[in-house]
């Protein structure tokens, strides 16, 4: 076989506004489709930490009877676990109650224990036993920013958590407040927003308020990442420092998806749509758009997506596997779900007609042969 011919399956998870679904693959063009799993509960958040073998599975659920929580599964969703008590829990006597669990980040792999979690109400929470449960980080809850923060379209949250690779660094995206960057794992949080436009605000260039929809980090340099935002579409080469525009050549600056190679450094994909009120992609044609030199130029890839789609692909229903080439995968608002195996070039349909997508992961259940 070739160099780096992928010989194991692939686990894509699918959550939705009414349950979770789980496909398997061998080909990442031939989908077999399990589900659904918790029926009826709303699944926002997804998380395949591949730091298990298999993947462990982690997902956040909101129940329109019991609210939210974080159920698990180490067997591919054979069987599932969930803490009695609930994995995240504001302490008592706080007066404050978890409205949703929006990001499920799990931290490098020489921190094989940690989990992150972004919630609605803004706030980030750290698991040091897997995602079994999680404690409150207290520096970003009791920020002196946090009674200005605003509620953006779809709720007020800590939606993406990035936890650096290389160091202590990790950065936080929050509706609509911005991105926030702590450089000692969580003990104190700075806004990092120089160069993002904020110009729905009097001051279009305010420290924080940017209404932020998606932060991807460079995979070869850890201090460079990529913004998408409402109108706005962004690099920082410094860490959040300063940001650059890089909508150049898109044919829209909003959206929610950004998503960034695992291996490649520079090479990025997004999801146009137009913005505000419409929230549809450009003239009704869904394409994902790559660039391979960090946002100077753009690539348009629909071979395979339908000729005319008028629903939204949301913040995290687009994901990346670890592949050689890399999978690319996404869901819309209508319950269609994509794959592509050549990184974007072509795509198949993994399964139609699901709720509202939500949130996709992809994980690969072994190595690379070579």
């Amino acid at each position: 076989m070739s160099a780096m011919t992928q010989t194991t399956d692939t686990v894509l998870a699918v959550g939705t506004r009414k349950g979770l679904w789980l496909a398997r693959s061998n080909d990442r063009t031939d989908w077999l489709l399990s589900g659904p799993y918790f029926l009826m509960n709303e699944v926002a958040s997804v998380a395949l930490d591949s730091r298990h073998s298999p993947p462990r599975i982690l997902a956040g659920l909101l129940s329109p009877h019991w609210g939210p929580t974080v159920v698990m599964s180490d067997d591919l969703g054979e069987t599932w676990t969930e803490p009695e008590a609930g994995a995240i829990t504001f302490p008592p006597g706080s007066g404050d109650s978890l409205g949703r669990i929006w990001q499920l980040q799990p931290d490098s792999a020489d921190r094989p224990d940690v989990v992150w979690a972004g919630c609605e109400p803004i706030s980030v929470w750290k698991s040091t036993d897997g995602g079994t449960s999680f404690e409150l980080n207290q520096a970003l809850w009791n920020h002196p920013h946090r009674p200005d923060w605003g509620e953006g379209y779809g709720g007020a949250a800590a939606h993406t958590v990035l936890p650096s690779p290389a160091d202590e660094t990790v950065h936080v995206a929050i509706s609509s407040g911005g991105v926030y960057r702590s450089d000692d794992g969580g003990d104190s949080w700075a806004a990092r927003n120089r160069g993002i436009s904020a110009y729905f605000l009097p001051d279009p260039d305010p420290e924080f308020g940017q209404c932020v929809h998606k932060v991807a980090r460079d995979a070869g340099d850890p201090s460079r990442l990529y913004a998408q935002n409402h109108h706005g579409v962004y690099r920082s080469d410094d860490s959040g420092d300063t940001w650059v525009s890089i909508a150049e050549g898109l044919p829209a600056d909003f959206g929610f998806v950004m998503l960034a190679h695992p291996r490649t450094s520079g090479t990025v994909w997004t999801i146009p749509l137009v913005a505000d009120g419409e929230r549809i992609p450009p003239d009704g044609e869904l394409a994902v758009y790559r660039s391979t030199d960090g946002g100077g130029t753009w690539t348009r890839l629909d071979s395979g997506l339908p000729q005319s789609e008028y629903n939204a692909v949301l913040r995290d229903a687009a994901a990346l596997d670890t592949s050689e080439p890399v999978g690319v995968y996404f869901g819309t608002r209508a319950g269609d779900v994509y794959a592509s195996a050549d990184e974007g070039g072509t795509f198949t349909l993994v399964a139609s007609n699901l709720p509202d997508v939500l949130c996709v992961r992809a994980a690969q259940l072994g190595s690379p042969e070579p």
